[in-house]
């Protein structure tokens, strides 16, 4: 079905295109969430992949290849999206709401998510690409190198340093003196 709609969306068929996004936008938008570690700036590279979907779609070869192709594209917009916002380093500070009494294991739980997640966006974006596309989307190397670009061996050396370097930047954060206070820009 859905090469099929790929086919059509070749020929020029709008509404087949217009399926194609609709059924991918909640990945592409959750992917590009997870790279970015921005709500906004995830919606902008989204949108910008499905409209260079739509003005290169021709050039599409197989059209079982879809879904990987899309992914190489938002990927590549995901760091158009990061080098054009990259210096404005602004923390938000985000509460989130508790309902009920709170248990020392939830407790733990949250602090641990979000130290994950200050880590997490420490290291460089593309970093966070290779671990999104491998541990998030669960693609095999082969695939995720594809989308990239770049050879399976690098690849895995990428990740490789991707997951060490969230490693330290967790480190990192357990080793920061309690009472120092983050600048917020």
């Amino acid at each position: 079905m859905q090469s099929e709609l790929v086919v059509k969306a070749r020929g020029g068929d709008r509404e087949a295109f217009a399926a194609l996004a609709a059924a991918s936008l909640p990945r592409l938008l959750e992917t590009a969430r997870l790279i970015l570690r921005d709500e906004d700036r995830a919606q902008d590279a989204a949108q910008d992949c499905l409209i260079q979907a739509w003005l290169d779609i021709r050039g599409l070869r197989d059209p079982a290849l879809f879904g990987a192709w899309l992914n190489r594209l938002l990927v590549r917009q995901c760091y158009r999206e990061a080098t054009r916002h990259r210096h404005r380093r602004a923390v938000e500070v985000r509460l989130l709401p508790i309902d009920g009494p709170t248990t020392t294991d939830a407790q733990a739980s949250l602090a641990a998510r979000d130290q994950l997640d200050r880590a997490f966006r420490a290291v460089p974006i593309e970093q966070r690409a290779v671990l999104v596309l491998h541990h998030f989307l669960d693609l095999p190397d082969a695939e995720a190198a594809q989308i990239l670009g770049i050879p399976v061996g690098t690849f895995k050396s990428r990740l490789n340093r991707a997951k060490l370097a969230l490693r330290a930047a967790v480190e990192s954060d357990d080793r920061r003196e309690p009472g120092r206070q983050e600048s917020i820009a």
